[in-house]
């Protein structure tokens, strides 16, 4: 009786123990659960709180505008070569152009009498000419060309007018006289042409009718 009354004492114990891991296997099943949604992770992010997005994008910016920087500082150093191949002898050539003026100059003074002689005269002057001629000759091989604007329309860009002829013989604006002709080095002006320009001539009477009749 007593052998009976311990196994019956045993065996709830028993029962107890084979439970005990059941409750543990409940316990964590729903972290072992399939089909549980996962939470979205938020994109990485740098120190500054700029996401990686945004970092590509910021570089992608700054690569863009360097690059157009450059390709504006190439295209500023072409200019600028080109424009000191053209212009390197603009400073040398407005020299020479006070040369080329006091010798058409010292041409224009010589009197008719002398250029009719058939003697030595003659031939000093025509040889006078010629280095003129070959003066001009030079320059423009150098990309300078001579402005001279009788007769055309007064350009404020090419022209400088130092007085105005009222005329009726050409309109108004128009270039009648030239004091000293210009210059262009290719487009560039170095000098402009001194000229006279026309203005319209006073009519006969027009000064007359601002007269007071002071006869009555």
């Amino acid at each position: 009786m007593t052998e009976n009354k311990n196994t019956e004492e045993a065996t709830p114990d028993s029962e107890t123990e084979v439970e005990t891991p059941e409750a543990d296997t409940a316990t964590d099943a729903p972290e072992q659960e399939e089909g549980a949604p996962e939470t979205a992770e938020a994109p990485p992010e740098s120190g500054d709180g700029m996401s990686l997005e945004a970092q590509v994008a910021d570089l992608k910016d700054k690569l863009l505008r360097a690059l157009a920087e450059n390709e504006n500082t190439i295209r500023r150093a072409k200019r600028e070569r080109e424009d000191a191949g053209k212009y390197a002898a603009a400073n040398f050539a407005r020299d020479m152009l006070s040369v080329s003026d006091n010798l058409h100059r010292a041409m224009a003074a010589i009197p008719d009498s002398l250029r009719g002689d058939d003697g030595e005269v003659k031939s000093f002057l025509e040889g006078v000419e010629m280095t003129g001629r070959e003066l001009l000759s030079v320059l423009e091989r150098h990309g300078i060309v001579r402005i001279s604007p009788m007769g055309e329309k007064f350009d404020h860009e090419k022209h400088e007018a130092l007085f105005e002829v009222p005329t009726a013989e050409a309109d108004p604006g128009t270039v009648v006289q030239v004091v000293e002709d210009g210059f262009l080095i290719h487009d560039r002006l170095l000098r402009p042409a001194r000229v006279g320009v026309a203005k319209a001539a006073p009519e006969a009477g027009e000064s007359e009718g601002h007269a007071v009749d002071t006869s009555a």
